[in-house]
């Protein structure tokens, strides 16, 4: 009923005739209750309709079942996907979370959230937000005498933290190779903003795979964006100005490389007759793109699982009184998605023959 008063731990113990100290042991199933107290108690709880507050048991027990994710650019595909696995995670460990979203994620001016997410007694936490420029610089002072753990996610791993990231290097270095194998000479890059750390290990990505097929990158080949679909359309207009003989693109994500493919249609170049596009990410739109894009898959729903699983796993150690436990680093790895966007007709074909 609305607005009905919720009952309390005393109304009980007076209703039942015993202490709020007694009711509170019958509600924690402690074994110094009399079988007909407990009989007692139990039915004045039924007849009142008394729900415990599960903040004030679990604090008894030492662990609120809660877990804070500081998370941002929720606008975008790959965060909201993240904290929706998390939370999926957490709910089958019998978690519920505290979400705390940073409108600026560049600041490292973190203190004030650390300090809300403690006063609501968090048993762990899970740091969602980008590695951006120095936005990390807190950790040093806050977190070596944090009193739960954190697990943080798209940072550059350190030994005395547990880290679950996605192995950027490696998908851009899948992206650009699948273009050297299918024949393209001239590869082209559509950068995220490279104060994140994850756009420079894609770019680091496409860097080493051209390296290793023998080909110098070039400088007049990339373009710095800023992961929206404007400055892929930007930056193929860019690049193309400087290399017009460039025949393929790598856009570090699909929203880029989407940009990428309208700014191609409007100057006439065939996807991928004339120019090839792969794109990273694998957004559920990328497979109704025209063409249908070649990209590079991160699965969210497994970092969002292993970073809940990571996080558990340090919060049961702390409950067990266990010290020295070691932090991970665990890599989760890219799968390359072929499509048409990057498959010449000719090739086309003789993959379908082969």
């Amino acid at each position: 009923m609305i607005g009905r008063k919720r009952i309390s731990i005393k109304e009980v113990a007076r209703e039942a005739g015993v202490s709020p100290a007694t009711v509170s042991r019958v509600i924690n199933d402690h074994p110094d209750v009399s079988t007909e107290t407990r009989q007692q108690v139990s039915a004045v709880i039924t007849r009142l309709g008394f729900q415990p507050s599960r903040l004030a048991r679990s604090l008894i027990q030492g662990s609120s079942r809660t877990v804070g994710v500081v998370g941002s650019g929720m606008k975008y595909f790959g965060p909201s996907s993240i904290i929706s696995a998390i939370e999926e995670r957490a709910s089958v460990l019998g978690y519920s979370l505290l979400l705390t979203l940073m409108r600026q994620p560049e600041t490292n001016d973190v203190e004030q959230i650390l300090q809300e997410l403690l006063s609501r007694h968090v048993d762990g936490i899970i740091w969602a937000v980008p590695e951006i420029g120095d936005n990390r610089d807190w950790i040093d002072k806050s977190v070596q005498h944090f009193p739960v753990p954190v697990v943080f996610l798209s940072m550059q791993p350190r030994s005395d933290l547990s880290v679950v990231e996605f192995d950027n290097l490696n998908g851009g270095r899948l992206a650009t190779q699948h273009l050297i194998d299918h024949g393209y000479q001239t590869i082209g890059l559509i950068t995220g903003p490279l104060s994140w750390w994850a756009a420079r290990q894609r770019q680091l990505g496409w860097h080493r795979a051209l390296e290793e097929a023998g080909t110098n990158p070039q400088r007049d080949l990339i373009f710095e964006g800023d992961w929206l679909s404007s400055s892929g359309e930007l930056g193929l207009f860019r690049l193309l100005e400087k290399r017009p003989d460039m025949d393929a693109v790598f856009a570090c994500n699909d929203q880029m490389a989407l940009g990428a493919m309208k700014a191609a249609r409007y100057i006439g170049r065939h996807i991928p007759d004339d120019l090839a596009i792969v794109g990273f990410d694998d957004i559920p739109e990328g497979a109704y793109f025209c063409p249908p894009l070649t990209t590079v898959r991160q699965d969210m729903t497994a970092l969002g699982h292993t970073a809940m699983r990571e996080l558990s796993r340090l919060m049961d150690a702390l409950q067990e009184g266990k010290d020295g436990v070691e932090p991970n680093t665990i890599w989760i790895q890219p799968q390359l998605v072929i499509r048409e966007s990057s498959i010449s007709s000719k090739a086309a074909v003789e993959m379908q023959g082969g």
